[in-house]
This record gives structure tokens, C-alpha cells and sequence, in this order.
């Protein structure tokens, strides 16, 4: 499951979106601003949403199966990265209404990844899951870090 959503709010969803957006005609953004705007919604957006409603429910999924601790103690760790994950998600989310959003929630979300994804790199005796986060964080702060390299002239004024 946690594969299917990662696949699904990293890669497929903003993707797609980035796609029927421009093939329809709906916006006439320049390509880079679509994958902004839907990396940040879904990538940012949707993932850290669901990913902190499930911290903040079940903290032990994220405790024990990502970062292999069992003790009880730790689940209110993982349950204020689940308050964190659900808060910014919300922001990221309210992005699509404010364009605005969207270059600040980039850069959040680039660090984010970035940072999360170099510490799994760390662990060297990581299993399957903490595998996928580490790719996923990766591979979403190198785009979105493409992103505000590519259209830094129009943000940065």
C-alpha cells in the first residue's frame, strides 16, 4: 500500500496532471509552472496529507516499519511528524487556489526531501520501505529543486 500511494502522489497523479492540463488547454502556463504547481499539490500536497493523517492514527507504521523502532515511547515522535506531514500537505494542497504557494511550498518541500532522504541514506541496514521513502524523498527534491532552478528568474524578484 504505502508503494501504491507513493507511486501514485509522487509520480502518476502530478504527472497525469501536467499532462491533461496541457494537452487540454485549460491553462496556458509554461510547462515548468505545471509541474510546480501539480508536484506541489500532489507531491507535497496529497503525499504529506495522508502521510500525517497516518502517522498521527497509526505513529507505529512509521515508527516500526521506516524507521524499525518498536518502543511505544516513540510513537508520540512519529505521531508530531504526522502533525507536521498534515499541515504542511494542507498548505501545499491550498497552493492550487494560491499560485502564489507554490514557490515557497517548493522550496519547503525541496528541503524536506532533501534532508529526510539524505538521513535514510545514512541507514545502511534499511529494508524495503525506508528503500521507498529514501528514493521517493529524493527523487521529489531533485524535481522540484529542477523546478525553482528553472523558472528562479520569475520568483526571485
Amino acid at each position: 500500500m504505502h508503494l501504491t500511494v507513493v507511486l501514485l502522489t509522487m509520480l502518476v497523479l502530478p504527472a497525469a496532471s501536467v499532462l491533461i492540463e496541457r494537452w487540454t488547454g485549460a491553462g496556458t502556463a509554461p510547462l515548468w509552472q505545471l509541474i510546480g504547481k501539480w508536484f506541489v499539490f500532489w507531491g507535497i500536497g496529497v503525499r504529506l496529507l495522508i502521510a500525517g493523517a497516518r502517522q498521527i492514527v497509526k505513529p507505529e507504521l512509521t515508527a516500526t516499519g521506516i524507521f524499525g523502532v518498536t518502543d511505544k515511547a516513540a510513537f508520540p515522535l512519529a505521531q508530531e511528524l504526522g502533525f507536521w506531514n498534515l499541515t504542511i500537505g494542507l498548505i501545499a494542497i491550498a497552493s492550487i487556489k494560491r499560485p502564489d504557494w507554490v514557490v515557497p511550498m517548493a522550496i519547503a518541500g525541496m528541503l524536506f526531501y532533501a534532508m529526510a532522504g539524505a538521513l535514510h541514506v545514512t541507514n545502511k541496514s534499511r529494508e524495503f520501505s525506508e528503500n521507498v521513502a529514501m528514493v521517493s524523498d529524493l527523487g521529489m527534491a531533485a524535481l522540484l529543486l529542477a523546478f525553482l532552478v528553472a523558472t528562479f528568474p520569475a520568483w526571485w524578484r
